[in-house]
């Protein structure tokens, strides 16, 4: 037995350590006093405090830390305001199914129930999303609370939130009298697959006609599994947003997503298909755009039970690891050595790219974003990773970053919050302090938490920091061209980002002509790799990108005026409808007739 006693704030560092945690994000608080003053008296332990301007950088780094492959990510926040303004970031791990310690605090435990200063109930705050939520009832309880929430969120992928009173933490305990469970924690292992479901679902694919794969975020890591299937039963890849890293961009039969964040072939080829391979995959917009309205057989694979089933009914369910799923299906499924669908499907998608090369190698004239993204891919490391914004950001650079498994792309894929992608940056160097990271943002959402360039400076976490601005917000302004009868609300005053990067210690940039963007770029990677945090304040023009959810090219469809008014806006000329392809290989469209 080991004698003496130790602080009860002194005790729960040294659990966290255990947990490998190393880095608490936020902002000190009188709150949080016995917190601080463990993490600068520590001895035994190295954790950092990372801090922040505003809380919800420090939930929004703590998440994206996990995301980016970091150990699990802690947070704090001062009883009242600071407890709350970590909502956004935590609402986001919810819905991703993030793991991520929230630590609140509270007022001293002789000051609750009396509506002291700043006193809120703030479990209830978080009580629909947390996976564990409790205030700590005593001193000597925190050390095992801490240990639990660790536990419970990392099990059960979610947010753990506990409420500490303010004067718990300077209280002392023996020094045997807490321990970590980190030792015991193992992960789940997925359920052994029911090989009667897979020969269900080789029969079906074996008939099909028109397949496709709908690889969702399962696949990661298994892309050359899902590409070898894909060429075996000649049936195009579809991937969800968050998933393009998986494959090869340059993958011929690589179709992109569906709906509004995607690529035109996606969008196409999903209404023509009749059998799809939906493995690891939870669409959010299945069921309310209808996406699988045309297909005849839809196989799911889920290492998940409650997802089975979920966004379409499965006429064929396999439970278990998306891997090792696929795996069985090579080793099964009967080879398809000519197609006219896959031919027509490649040649959709060589259309699609060409459109999208042409935008991107512009030479001369205002600055569009995708000669932004055509500057990037040449400059950034084969291995770099990216922290995406919500909005034209994410929509874009799915279809104008040419990512391999090499990459990282990571943003707020469900929750979609706004200003994630400047956190993202600080948490992507903290976990690959020597991979060149990006953050790649539109101006509004920038403006959401640009006070945190000086973390990166401060901090040394050089990242490079694209801001496309066109002083507006471009994803709500071009749903409105689509719903509303104006765009009211959508567009705000420009700033010189470069200099508010300045001010903060970084280098700044500001281009907006297309010839200059290319030296622009060298420069500022250039410091970046000399240990600079750099901003690019891109100037770019209101260009909405093409709306692949409305396309107006298939004369089955639209009138000849529509679809050239369609095609002048869009810099579309070289488009073609998907029906033609299928027309041309002696196949009908389902849809256009």
């Amino acid at each position: 037995m080991t004698h003496g006693k130790t602080k009860v704030s002194t005790a729960s560092l040294k659990v966290m350590a255990d947990w490998g945690i190393e880095t608490i994000y936020g902002i000190p608080s009188g709150t949080l006093a016995p917190l601080m003053e463990a993490l600068g008296e520590q001895e035994e332990t190295n954790i950092e405090f990372l801090q922040v301007k505003h809380e919800e950088v420090a939930a929004m780094a703590a998440v994206m830390q996990w995301k980016f492959g970091g150990k699990l990510g802690v947070c704090v926040g001062s009883g009242g305001p600071g407890a709350s303004h970590l909502i956004n970031g935590l609402y986001d791990a919810a819905m991703d199914n993030t793991p991520v310690l929230a630590i609140l605090g509270s007022r001293p435990q002789r000051e609750l129930n009396l509506d002291a200063f700043q006193e809120l109930n703030q479990n209830p705050m978080f009580a629909n999303i947390a996976v564990y939520n409790r205030r700590v009832a005593y001193a000597e309880q925190l050390p095992k609370l801490i240990d639990e929430a660790i536990r419970t969120a990392i099990a059960k992928r979610g947010v753990a939130v506990l409420e500490v009173p303010g004067d718990f933490g300077f209280k002392e305990i023996d020094v045997d009298a807490f321990y970590s469970t980190a030792h015991s924690f193992r992960d789940y292992t997925s359920s052994p697959i029911n090989v009667a479901d897979i020969d269900a679902a080789v029969e079906v694919l074996n008939n099909s006609k028109r397949p496709v794969i709908y690889a969702g975020i399962g696949t990661m890591g298994h892309g050359p599994a899902v590409t070898e299937l894909s060429r075996l039963m000649k049936a195009p890849v579809i991937v969800t947003g968050k998933n393009y890293e998986t494959f090869e961009y340059d993958y011929e039969a690589l179709a992109g997503s569906t709906y509004r964040v995607g690529w035109k072939p996606a969008n196409e080829t999903i209404k023509e298909a009749d059998t799809v391979l939906f493995v690891g995959s939870n669409f959010p917009f299945a069921e309310v755009e209808n996406t699988f309205a045309n297909i005849e057989n839809f196989i799911q694979i889920d290492n998940n039970p409650a997802m089975l089933g979920k966004r379409h009914n499965a006429d064929v369910a396999i439970l278990g690891d998306a891997g090792e799923a696929v795996n069985l299906l090579l080793e099964k499924v009967a080879p398809v050595e000519e197609s006219a669908w896959w031919n027509a499907n490649l040649k959709n998608i060589q259309n699609w790219r060409e459109y999208m090369t042409k935008l991107e190698t512009k030479e001369s004239g205002d600055l569009q974003l995708y000669q932004v993204y055509n500057a990037i891919n040449k400059y950034a490391d084969e291995d770099a990773i990216y922290s995406i914004d919500v909005g034209n950001s994410t929509q874009t650079s799915i279809r104008h970053l040419h990512m391999t498994p090499k990459n990282m792309w990571r943003t707020s894929p469900l929750f979609a919050t706004m200003g994630i992608a400047l956190p993202g940056g600080i948490a992507a160097k903290k976990v690959y302090p020597n991979r060149q990271a990006w953050n790649l943002a539109g101006d509004g959402a920038f403006s959401m938490n640009y006070q945190d360039i000086v973390t990166n400076v401060r901090y040394d976490l050089p990242v490079i920091n694209v801001v496309f601005t066109n002083t507006e917000y471009g994803f709500i302004k071009n749903k409105y061209e689509d719903t509303n009868s104006n765009t009211f609300g959508t567009e705000f005053t420009d700033v010189d980002y470069a200099m508010i990067a300045k001010a903060q210690g970084a280098v700044g940039f500001t281009v907006s002509r297309i010839e200059d963007m290319d030296r622009v770029m060298a420069e500022a990677v250039k410091a970046n790799k000399e240990g600079k945090t750099v901003l690019i304040d891109a100037k770019i023009t209101k260009d909405r990108p093409i709306p692949v959810e409305t396309l107006k090219l298939d004369p089955a469809f639209y009138s000849e005026e529509e679809i050239k008014a369609y095609k002048e806006k869009y810099e579309a000329e070289e488009l073609i409808p998907f029906s033609a392809f299928l027309l041309a290989e002696g196949l009908e469209s389902k849809v256009a007739k």
